[in-house]
């Protein structure tokens, strides 16, 4: 990672954020950008189904966040597990709370077809994801989007003020309007990495 650094590419990481004081105190000084899983808000989840513990997870993303390291929240909308309206604000609302309503959050289908742990579970229908991307603006989130659900125009980004379309996404096609990281349309700034 040091020497990816120096040299100038990016160091990006998707994890499940079980991360040890001193792998975070290694890896945070090379770091740019971290997608973490927050898989359940309960413990009792955790241990059952990720052998770990919430607390770490959330110590965790509150580590990155405060570090400046870009951050990115991805929840995998499990049915009878993950997907509950409590479970999700209470998600929503810890993302919004500790981390910033600018941070991200990808609700993602779960598909039991692919799970190694879970196959007897069905996946988790779009009308879940697009409850639990309507949850997360309910509490006050900027940026919700749906994954693993192709052909589902839950993808772009929309200015969160005057909620206009600034980032086209349809799977890995990108168009975007905005200007320079702000809405072309009110001038609010985004919020985004720009190149």
């Amino acid at each position: 990672m040091k020497i990816a650094k120096e040299e100038g590419i990016k160091n990006t990481w998707v994890t499940s954020g079980f991360w040890s004081k001193e792998l975070f105190d290694l890896i945070s000084l090379y770091m740019d950008a971290a997608n973490i899983d927050l898989k359940y808000f309960s413990d009792k989840d955790y241990k059952e189904y990720s052998g770990g513990g919430l607390k770490p997870v959330l110590d965790t993303l509150k580590k990155v966040k405060k570090r400046g390291i870009w951050l990115e929240v991805t929840t995998l909308v499990i049915p009878t597990i993950s997907d509950s309206e409590e479970m999700l604000e209470s998600i929503a609302n810890f993302i919004k709370n500790e981390l910033g309503p600018e941070t991200p959050w990808h609700v993602s289908q779960f598909s039991g077809t692919l799970s190694w742990q879970l196959k007897d579970l069905p996946d988790t229908p779009a009308e879940t994801l697009i409850k639990a991307r309507e949850i997360g603006f309910n509490q006050g989130l900027n940026y919700v989007y749906i994954g693993n659900v192709p052909g589902i125009d839950r993808e772009s980004t929309f200015c969160p003020n005057c909620k206009t379309k600034m980032i086209e996404r349809t799977g890995y096609y990108i168009k975007r309007y905005d200007e320079n990281g702000k809405c072309s349309k009110c001038g609010q700034d985004l919020n985004l990495i720009l190149r």
